[in-house]
This record gives C-alpha cells, structure tokens and sequence, in this order.
C-alpha cells in the first residue's frame, strides 16, 4: 500500500478552511476539474477507531453535507472518521467549476455516473477517470484514513439518490484487482442505503446488484419508511443471494429490534454474526435524509460496530 499511499500524497493533499472546531473543509479536485467541497470529520483522539465513513447526500436542488452533518457528528463521537462531499451541482461545489449556479435538475446521466465512478489503467491512484467520491476516497487514502481493512475498515452511508451512487461506488471499489504492494480495491467493508433508489434520471442501481460486492461480500443495511417500493424491490433482489443472512424488521418491531441490537453490540466477546443483509422499515411516510433521526443513527452506527467488529476477526 506504500506505493498507493505515495501517489496519492504526490498528487497534492488540499489545505483545509476551518469551518468548525471539530471540523475542516477542504475542496477536492476530480479528473475532469470540479471541485468537490468535502467537510472531515477526524475521529477523537481519546475515542477508539470503529471506521472511516463516507457520507452521500440526496440528490436535489437544495441538498447538501448539512442535511448529513447530524448523522457525522453522531459517527464522529463513536470513533469514526468522517468525509461528507458536497456532490457536483450541489451546496458549496456549485462554486468555481463548469456547473457553476447550476443545481442537481441539469444534471445529466452521464454526470451522475461519473459521481460513482473510478476506473481506468491499472493503477488505482493514477486512474483516468476519477469522479467525486473517488477524489474523497483518495483524499481519505493520502491521510492514511483508509487503506488496511482491518485496522481502518471503510464504510460508506448514502441517502436517496445518493444511496444509488454509493452502491454503484462500492461496486466500482471492489473491482480494482490487487497489485504487487497489496490491495487497491475491496476497501468498502459496510454499506447503508438509506431510502435508496432503483433508478434516478436515467442511472439504475442494477449494475451493482450484478457484482460479487453486493451479491455476497459487503454488509449491507437498508433502512426506509414505509411504502418504499424501491428499497422493497432492492432487499428483494439482495437477499435471492442471501438466503440464510437477512433480517428484516418492519414498523415497531424495528423500535424493538433497535434495543435489543445496541444489547448485542455490547457483547464484544459473542461470535460473529451471520446475518449480512439488514431491513428496518420505520412507520413513517418520511425518506432520505429526514429518515436520520436519533432510532436511525443509532441502528447505523450499530450496525457498523458489528459488522466491522466481525471483519477484524
């Protein structure tokens, strides 16, 4: 990983604006030139690591990191280090690019898949087309953030639209093969989608469906409001490969369930888990974003504490 590492840091680490006393904005660079406003959170000195956490907001003309920045701070004081980008054609990365004063309703499909993307050559710190949650992940990379999955696992939590893009990501993660100083992909070792679409403005989340990452590798966590057709159609299709590994929870037994789980995750001694694909539908009409309250945060951030528990074994 040395040599990734390198290349990173070689190709410029940003200097941050200081934005808060627990946070810092630094603006990231894409292959084809947006810049890509991204707040970090670092984990507490005092805390012990869980994770290093991507958040992906929703995707609409008014969304933002802030519509995220309750769910950072909560990640944040359990022991995760956390990146929230401002996405192209969104909040503060509206600035100073080739979409300027344009919002996410322009957007083609095309732009939308080049948000998820990262690929091209055989080096994943050299890749051709780097996109807006790769510069994120090699910004992580050059800090040291990211880059052994055991000692600091990545995960990554998208809302909406934005769920849809973090799946596709994590697919594209899993796809870069290993080189002769070690891995360079299969970073992503948890994944919550929260309110995920099938299909936004064109782009389908099927592709990703299709991959080893989400048929079977990754833990995946979806959590919804009720009557989500999209996240019912998602699980569906999820656990056709995880016949033994589901769990679902629907309306107060996902108030009860989310009790005894923070139960559970007390247990550090207790054997893995086997259950790799999580549904909690809440009662509720509410999607996205508003989704995250205090149940919803809590049911991520135990989610992450197990399954990432569960990888480091």
């Amino acid at each position: 990983m040395l040599f990734v590492s390198l290349a990173w840091a070689l190709a410029g680490v940003p200097s941050p604006k200081a934005v808060a006393a627990d946070a810092s904005r630094f603006d990231l660079e894409t292959s084809d030139g947006m810049q890509i406003a991204t707040w970090y959170y670092p984990a507490p000195e005092d805390a012990k690591p869980l994770a290093t956490v991507i958040l992906v907001h929703d995707l609409d003309g008014s969304a933002s990191h802030k519509d995220l920045e309750p769910l950072a701070i909560v990640l944040q004081k359990a022991g995760c280090t956390v990146a929230v980008p401002d996405l192209r054609g969104h909040g503060a990365s509206k600035e100073g690019s080739p979409h300027e004063k344009r919002d996410f309703r322009p957007l083609k499909k095309s732009e939308l898949e080049l948000i998820a993307a990262g690929a091209g050559g055989r080096l994943r710190a050299q890749s051709a087309v780097r996109g807006d949650i790769e510069a994120v992940y090699g910004f992580l990379l050059s800090r040291g953030d990211v880059g052994s999955t055991d000692r600091n696992p990545l995960a990554i939590v998208g809302c909406g639209g934005g769920a849809t893009l973090a799946a596709l990501w994590t697919a594209a993660d899993w796809a870069w093969p290993p080189i002769a100083s070690g891995p360079q992909g299969q970073q992503v070792q948890a994944l919550v989608l929260v309110s995920p679409l099938w299909t936004v403005k064109g782009l389908t989340i099927q592709p990703a469906l299709a991959t080893e990452a989400l048929k079977h590798a990754v833990p995946i966590m979806l959590l919804t409001g009720k009557n989500d057709r999209d996240a019912a159609r998602l699980f569906d299709q999820l656990r056709k490969h995880r016949p033994d590994g589901w769990h679902q929870r629907i309306g107060a037994e996902t108030t009860r369930a989310l009790d005894r789980r923070r139960e559970d995750a007390k247990r550090q001694d207790e054997e893995p888990s086997s259950e790799t694909l999580f549904l909690f539908q809440f009662d509720t009409t509410l999607g996205g974003g508003k989704l995250l309250d205090d149940d919803a945060t809590g049911l991520i951030v135990d989610f992450l504490a197990a399954k990432l528990r569960d990888a480091r074994r």
